[in-house]
């Protein structure tokens, strides 16, 4: 293979430079590379083809959309009806009462937007004084300005951070939140970042009662709460934001990802109708944010094919239906030497961590199963100690095990 023009993201490129595993075709939760041989999807590309590859109602969606009216901007005024009606369908999806809707092109975008909002809410409302935004370990909220200085993933802020005013706290302790809320003083705080499951940290699902009480923490001081429901959204959880299971009302949400299944890239916040207030009141100021393709026809077009479909096929319900299984699959490979814990039960994410001995011994392990896997037919995600696991939403029971056999006969490689 000649020496590839394309640089990676998040890529060491100098052993991926002439040596690229080239995709060519997906159907359902199968994909095919250039030579034909095929695959189980275990990850859904990066954690959002939920409902599975090759949708044609997707495709034929887009295309009428393309033959009408491509795309258009929406800044000031301009709208185009995919927009408003996929955004009016949203809010009425939202788990806070009159939702408001900004969008975006990606993850990170939303989350550098919900930063932007949780400040600039207290400035327009006489508490300017509020900017500390707080996150926690293990976090990952895009790797964007706000994104990276929120981020908890120690090796993604080598670049940064580059926002001031941010703090972290375990990811597991609500009360290490109240305890910094109170060191940093209640009247600086702006807002906290919680997603509900951890995903590109490590698969890490929130310990009993956690989400509930960092809730209460957030609205006994004041500080808004921002549900980063870029990877838990759209089924993944069983719910359409990730938070419905927990009972909670957000003040903000980001999403991205399995709104349209990664057919396109969109996403967005959520705004409580409390926080949206200041915003759309008559003659307030325009809140100066936003993005070329923010609210791009053709875009809304995918998200809505993309909805019905999440909607038709029962995929929210058939999400709790396989976050049982999945996690008893995973659980067959808790024995093995290799594996030093297994996670999931919350939703259709899973995780297997590797010994710390071993990894140690051996830095790359990580990615050397995943290869392993692969050669198997299988992929999966590695992360800096751990496989991840996120299939679509259309995975059979029976896949299951192809998924486990694969990774067990890739950990057998490197006992």
């Amino acid at each position: 293979m000649t020496d590839t023009a394309f640089w990676h993201p998040f890529a060491a490129m100098g052993a991926v430079r002439d040596a690229e595993f080239v995709v060519a075709r997906g159907q359902d939760v199968w994909l095919w590379d250039e030579a034909g041989r095929r695959y189980l999807d275990a990850t859904a590309s990066l954690w959002c083809v939920n409902v599975g590859h090759g949708r044609a109602e997707i495709a034929e969606a887009v295309a009428a959309q393309m033959r009408e009216l491509a795309t258009y901007q929406t800044f000031g005024d301009f709208a185009s009806r995919p927009v408003l009606e996929l955004t009016s369908r949203l809010a009425g999806l939202a788990p806070m009462p009159g939702a408001k809707v900004f969008l975006g092109s990606g993850g990170g975008d939303a989350v550098d937007t919900a930063a932007k909002i949780a400040r600039e809410y207290f400035a327009r409302v006489g508490r300017p004084e509020r900017t500390v935004l707080v996150s926690r370990t293990n976090a990952y909220h895009g790797t964007h300005g706000f994104g990276t200085a929120l981020g908890g993933i120690v090796p993604n802020r080598v670049a940064g951070p580059f926002v001031p005013d941010v703090v972290q706290v375990a990811w597991d302790d609500p009360e290490a939140l109240e305890a910094e809320i109170q060191r940093v003083g209640p009247e600086r705080v702006a807002a906290f970042f919680c997603e509900p499951v951890i995903g590109a940290g490590g698969v890490l699902p929130p310990p009993p009662g956690y989400v509930e009480r960092v809730r209460d923490i957030c609205t006994r001081h004041g500080v808004l709460l921002v549900v980063d429901s870029v990877i838990c959204g759209f089924g993944r959880l069983g719910d359409w934001f990730g938070v419905d299971r927990f009972g909670i009302e957000p003040d903000l949400v980001t999403f991205a990802k399995g709104v349209t299944s990664g057919y396109l890239p969109l996403a967005g916040v959520l705004a409580h109708g409390r926080i949206a207030a200041p915003f759309f009141e008559r003659g307030a100021a325009p809140f100066r944010h936003g993005a070329t393709y923010a609210g791009h026809p053709t875009v809304a077009a995918a998200a809505l094919a993309n909805l019905d479909i999440l909607e038709g096929e029962g995929l929210l319900k058939r999400a709790e239906e396989l976050e049982g299984p999945m996690y008893a699959a995973l659980r067959t490979l808790a024995d093995h030497p290799l594996v030093a814990e297994v996670r999931g039960g919350t939703g259709v994410l899973g995780a297997i961590e590797l010994d710390a001995e071993r990894l140690a011994a051996r830095p790359g392990l990580v990615g050397a199963v995943g290869l392993a896997a692969r050669e198997r037919g299988v992929l999966v995600r590695p992360m800096i100690s751990a496989i991840a696991f996120s299939p679509p939403l259309t995975l059979a029971e029976e896949h299951l095990d192809l998924m486990t056999d694969a990774v067990r006969g890739a950990l057998d490689t490197f006992r």
